[in-house]
């Protein structure tokens, strides 16, 4: 298959998120039968809630910076399905997509074939084997793979990395997870392997308490953002600087903006320092790290400024820097999700904050209708409109002292990007 082929074949897989089959054991078969391709790989393994993209972009900018080749494993994609497999920063081509998709296709249908397995691999799985192939074909020195959902039964969780890191644990994906804090953060947990030291994120107590005690457990060596002490932290609407004193002191220069990153910062450096990468490195990683759609600024005056606000910790993490930042500017808010959202409870965080709300829906099936946000808030000032170019067709009216969010979904952000950033 070509490009567009494949990659209308994964989406024909159905909603990665709606068709999970968590489970290890359909994507052990299909590896297996590919040669076990990353089991050559040396892997920085990267669960939690929030923070583990940004989180990830870091580390893999800090390896680049000390001169290694890398691969970096994320998800979802903003734009195209190539961008969730990296090589040296660089997104793969089209056709290495469409060749890796190829192998894993042919092994799937041979192995259902022979009801080696009981299903076709998920769009999950699937586009994880395939990182694992160009990855070991690249020979990269590191790879940075980012769980997708949960930890314990994801399919990343079949490698054995050099390192595990878990950011922040927080509500999101409960009908999977479960209910609690405390079982999502054991699925999280679940990544961690005896022999295999881990850096965590500050965390909830409630969190904290379920890593702490499976890495003890497990007998292995934790590096605990909590316990770094963060010295002359200053914050910008674009990033923040800060220091990390200790034996290896570091003077970090963070280009991701809101207060969050600076704890994003601190577990991807103190990832890097585990790694054994060098000072220079790690602060000049760091400093060159990017990651779209996550306050993103697009336009100014009126300042546009993109963030996938898309579970109530995202929303918390945008409001605190609204709030920093916007506290005196007319704030307007576009506003998409999807149904499977906690949409009142991201809602009764963001909108008090706006002088006017625009509802829209991302264009996926799975899209919350606008309207039936009315029945969620009583903003004074809010309306609707059926896509995000009517949206934006809304605030041409805009002063350009207005500052403009447009949030909720990555898919609304992705869609921003296009029309905003690539002019499509």
């Amino acid at each position: 298959m070509n490009y567009p082929d494949s990659v209308h074949f994964l989406y024909a897989l159905g909603n990665e998120i709606k068709t999970a089959k968590l489970g290890l054991e359909r994507i052990r078969a299909v590896l297996y039968a590919l040669g076990n391709p990353q089991d050559r790989l040396s892997i920085v393994h990267v669960a939690g809630t929030n923070g583990k993209g940004s989180t990830c972009a870091m580390i893999e900018s800090g390896f680049r910076a000390a001169g290694l080749r890398t691969g970096l494993y994320t998800s979802p994609h903003l734009a195209e399905p190539t961008e969730r497999i990296r090589i040296d920063g660089r997104t793969v081509s089209a056709e290495r997509f469409a060749a890796a998709f190829n192998r894993v296709h042919a092994v799937v249908e041979r192995l259902l074939a022979r009801e080696a397995i009981d299903l076709h691999t998920t769009y999950f799985e699937t586009v994880t084997a395939m990182a694992f192939l160009i990855f070991a074909e690249e020979a990269v020195d590191r790879v940075v793979l980012e769980v997708g959902l949960g930890g314990r039964l994801d399919a990343t969780n079949v490698v054995r990395p050099a390192l595990a890191v878990i950011t922040p644990v927080d509500f999101d994906h409960e009908a999977y997870l479960g209910r609690g804090i405390e079982s999502i953060a054991t699925e999280k947990a679940g990544i961690l392997k005896p022999g295999v030291p881990a850096v965590f994120a500050r965390q909830r107590a409630e969190a904290a308490d379920v890593l702490d005690l499976r890495a003890a457990e497990l007998g292995i060596p934790v590096m605990r953002a909590a316990e770094s002490p963060i010295e002359n932290t200053s914050l910008d609407p674009r990033g923040s600087r800060f220091e990390l004193p200790g034996e290896t002191a570091l003077s970090i220069r963070c280009p991701l903006a809101g207060e969050h990153q600076v704890e994003n910062a601190v577990t991807a450096a103190l990832a890097l320092l585990a790694c054994g990468v060098d000072r220079r490195a790690i602060e000049t990683g760091i400093a060159a790290a990017e990651w779209p759609g996550r306050l993103e600024y697009v336009r100014e005056r009126p300042a546009i400024i993109l963030d996938g606000a898309h579970n109530p910790a995202a929303a918390r993490a945008l409001a605190a820097y609204i709030t920093r930042f916007y506290a005196g500017a007319r704030l307007r808010l576009i506003f998409g999700i999807m149904r499977d959202k906690a949409a009142a409870e991201i809602a009764a965080i963001l909108f008090p904050l706006a002088s006017q709300v625009i509802v829209t829906a991302p264009r996926q099936s799975r899209a919350l209708a606008p309207e039936s946000m009315r029945t969620v808030t009583d903003h004074p000032n809010l309306h609707f409109a059926p896509t995000l170019e009517a949206a934006l067709r809304a605030i041409e009216d805009a002063n350009p002292e207005d500052v403009i969010f447009i949030t909720g979904s990555l898919f609304l952000v992705a869609e921003a990007r296009a029309l905003l950033v690539r002019g499509e």
